[in-house]
């Protein structure tokens, strides 16, 4: 099981990857790890990425681009109609709809959801929506080895991320094994489109004066000088001097320039420079931080490549700005460390993220038989996420909740409301009394509010004819004690309208400030008191019997009005949709390549027939070859453009029945002479073998007669079908079928091999030596050595060499000398 991430931006996307070695970031099928945030749509198939890119200006109503930004807003949506006058392609009214992947921080509810319909649609199973800054702060800190204990004070890191279409930025503070997102800001219509669109501004105007072109009345014109405003962009990033903007038949087959130079750039985009302190200047407002307080400023984004823009920065925090993150591929490595983090098949350092909520969620509710309505924030900005908390309210009858953002002003979408939900099958107590509902309120490891679960604490009184409650505490010593539930500290009612404030409990990642219930109590306190009540009841009599009151918990549907979620009928719909798009993307690919495939083969064929191949066709068949292969080419640029897949299967086919042999007897002729030179040196070297045996050659006299007899056997055959076969083939032509195939002799070679090579590669029998014995006080020596080495058979000394005898060291011979 593989996990990514994904990081599709409003200009361009990465993909990272989890895999055993660490993330990578993976390349398209043109080797690029960038690839275009583009679609194209054809009469028949859909274009996606460089290729869509590629063809922007020639289908330019029909190629989509910056598609981002319009995740869950409605058609009416200022923005959405402020944007489309500059789109190349046209918008219109669909009921629902949103497509794509990635998470800015200021993402609202809607448009969070309208990316995990887009997740399901295409079939990912999206284990977690993750804001950008907060991926980025996740690739930087899980690789540190440097940071505070938990216990000590954590280190402040700013990340600032400036790209295409958007400006963020968040405060975290790290400790060793978590960070905490301390708090974001951000402008949501800041980024390098605006610079682009400065140059832009520019040169239409420069032009319009200058040749009296007006680039905005063409779609295509606009477009080209969109993409040569964005190289200048770049080059002036690295170069300080005059930089030239050439564009060849801009309009009416007239060729324009311009130039500009860095510090004209800066001029021209003053105001957008000055726009780069409002959210830095929110940031630090909200966390309450002085410029002292920050460690380091790390900056990732494509457009925080302009000079003046980390100038602008680093100004502003008063020390230099860092760059040891990959500023294009940050936050698709942070999303790919994220699902390794959360997924089982892989182990990775601990490390816990506490993301933050960029707004305030408030919950407004109706009193009970009252015309007024109560309001509360749950969530305040910057609290901590995921999280969850759990509200009671005192009702007789069904009530609705309605969240909302407390701040809309603060919120880049139009609509404030998140949606509305309904609890049903409230009742009141059957003693008339209000019921307690307990209502969760979570926001989710997506960023996305919701009420999960909704219950109602119902007493219900047992019959009488049942046993002690004592004993009933016996079968079952882990329950709870049901008293505690009706002493509920939380609960503090003093007229009838007690209830309209409701309590909170909290189950996130911190611990709240109010004092705990003895709901959430823990067990282990209660079940000794319970054990010691057990054994005194069960030494006395059974008590008199007393109806006992029971306290359940009952589950609550929740009926969900979001502002933004597709139904589940509509989601089906365009699962279905995507599917049939996806099946008719992969027939029209199958059948440009069975096109292209009969294309490939008629050039190549054609070429090959004049050259190599030439020798290998008679006069005939070459010329009516020939003459196929310029028809098929005319009929594939007429009545073969746009042809079913079989139709051109077929074509090739007719084409391989002729161009096969051809191309079989050339590959043949290329083969054959090697195969044979190889075949007649095997025979040459067991032949050699054959007559060193008879020979009486040392090395192979240990092999059987009967069996080398095999061998000679065997060279013999395959030399009488080599000779055979090479005058056969030497009287046939090129231009006519070969005697023998290239396997064949491979087979014959094979053959040879195996019949021959276990016979000359037996190995000498090995030559065992004389066993030794050990004698009691002596070396092992045998006993004919000895008789024959020692002494001879008459008990004598052994004569030495010119045959003198020596006395022994025991009996010297005393000779006189006379």
């Amino acid at each position: 099981m593989s996990v990514v991430g994904l990081d599709v931006g409003s200009q361009s996307c990465y993909i990272a990857v989890a895999r055993a070695g660490g993330i990578e970031t993976i390349a398209n099928e043109f080797s690029d790890r960038c690839t275009p945030s583009v679609i194209s749509f054809g009469s028949k198939n859909r274009t996606i990425g460089v290729a869509a890119k590629n063809q922007q200006i020639t289908h330019a109503n029909n190629t989509v681009s910056n598609f981002k930004r319009f995740h869950g807003r409605t058609f009416n949506d200022p923005f959405i109609q402020k944007e489309k006058e500059n789109l190349s392609y046209d918008l219109v009214p669909m009921k629902n709809g949103g497509v794509g992947i990635k998470v800015p921080s200021f993402f609202t509810d809607a448009e969070r959801r309208s990316v995990l319909d887009a997740a399901q649609i295409v079939g990912l199973n999206c284990l977690r929506l993750m804001n950008d800054m907060t991926a980025v702060a996740l690739n930087y800190g899980i690789y540190k080895q440097d940071l505070p204990s938990p216990d000590e004070k954590p280190r402040i890191v700013v990340f600032v991320d400036m790209g295409h279409s958007a400006f963020q930025v968040s405060a975290c503070a790290f400790n060793k094994g978590k960070l905490k997102v301390l708090g974001t800001a951000f402008d949501p219509f800041l980024g390098g489109k605006n610079f682009d669109e400065k140059l832009v501004e520019h040169f239409c105007a420069e032009f319009k004066t200058k040749y009296k072109l007006d680039a905005k009345s063409k779609i295509r014109a606009l477009l080209r000088l969109y993409q040569e405003c964005e190289k200048l962009k770049k080059l002036m990033s690295s170069n300080s001097t005059d930089l030239p903007l050439n564009i060849e038949c801009f309009m009416n087959d007239k060729d324009v320039s311009g130039k500009m130079n860095r510090s004209q750039f800066e001029e021209l985009c003053a105001e957008l420079l000055q726009k780069i302190e409002v959210p830095l200047y929110s940031l630090m407002e909200q966390t309450q931080l002085k410029v002292e307080d920050v460690s380091a400023v790390e900056i990732v984004g494509g457009t925080t490549r302009i000079p003046a823009v980390k100038e602008k920065i680093a100004k502003f925090f008063g020390k230099d700005i860092s760059t040891t993150l990959n500023a294009d591929e940050a936050v698709a490595r942070g999303c790919a460390l994220q699902c390794a983090i959360l997924s089982p098949a892989f182990k990775v350092r601990e490390f816990s993220v506490t993301d933050a909520v960029p707004f305030p969620i408030s919950l407004v509710w109706n009193h009970d038989s009252e015309d007024t309505e109560g309001v509360h924030e749950v969530f305040s900005r910057n609290h901590a996420a995921p999280f969850s908390k759990v509200l009671t309210f005192l009702r007789r009858g069904p009530f609705e909740l309605e969240a909302f953002y407390s701040d809309p002003l603060g919120v880049p979408y139009p609509e404030a409301k998140i949606g509305r939900f309904v609890v049903q099958n409230v009742s009141a107590q059957k003693d008339g009394e209000k019921s307690r509902v307990k209502v969760k309120v979570r926001v989710n490891t997506h960023g996305i509010f919701t009420i999960s679960t909704a219950s109602m604490v119902e007493k219900v009184p047992t019959e009488e004819n049942e046993v002690s409650s004592v004993e009933t505490d016996m079968e079952c010593p882990n329950q709870r004690p049901p008293e505690n539930l009706d002493t509920d500290k939380n609960i503090q009612q003093d007229n009838s309208e007690a209830g309209t404030q409701p309590q909170v409990q909290t189950d996130g990642q911190q611990t709240s400030q109010s004092p705990p219930s003895p709901e959430l109590t823990s067990e282990e306190n209660k079940i000794p008191d319970a054990d010691k009540a057990n054994e005194k009841k069960v030494d006395q009599p059974p008590e008199a019997k007393k109806p006992k009151i029971k306290v359940v918990n009952v589950e609550l549907p929740i009926e969900a009005n979001l502002v933004w979620q597709l139904g589940k009928d509509l989601l089906n719909m365009y699962i279905e949709t995507e599917g049939k798009m996806i099946m008719q993307d992969k027939l029209e690919k199958e059948r440009n390549d069975a096109k292209n495939a009969v294309e490939e083969y008629v050039y190549e064929f054609r070429d090959k027939l004049c050259g190599p191949y030439e020798k290998f066709i008679c006069e005939q068949e070459h010329q009516n070859f020939l003459r196929l292969l310029t028809e098929t080419e005319d009929w594939l640029y007429e009545e073969g453009e746009d042809q079913a897949k079989q139709a051109y299967v077929d074509k090739l086919e007719e084409l391989m029945k002729i161009g096969t042999p051809v191309k079989v007897r050339f590959q043949e002729a290329e083969e054959r002479p090697k195969l044979f030179e190889e075949l007649g040196q095997r025979l040459q070297h067991y032949a050699k073998i054959a007559a060193d045996f008879r020979n009486k050659d040392e090395k192979y006299n240990h092999i059987d007669e009967s069996e080398m007899k095999k061998v000679e056997k065997s060279v013999n055959e395959v030399m009488e079908w080599m000779n055979s076969i090479m005058n056969a083939q030497a009287k046939k032509s090129l231009d006519q079928d070969p005697v023998v195939r290239a396997h064949e002799i491979k087979a014959k070679v094979k053959e040879l091999n195996n019949a021959c090579e276990p016979v000359v590669t037996q190995p000498k029998p090995k030559i065992e030596s004389p066993k030794l014995e050990r004698t009691p006080n002596g070396p092992n020596i045998d006993k004919k050595e000895e008789d024959l080495e020692g002494k001879n058979n008459f008990g004598a000394e052994p004569p030495h060499q010119n045959g003198e005898c020596y006395p022994n060291e025991k009996s010297s011979v005393n000779m006189d000398l006379d």
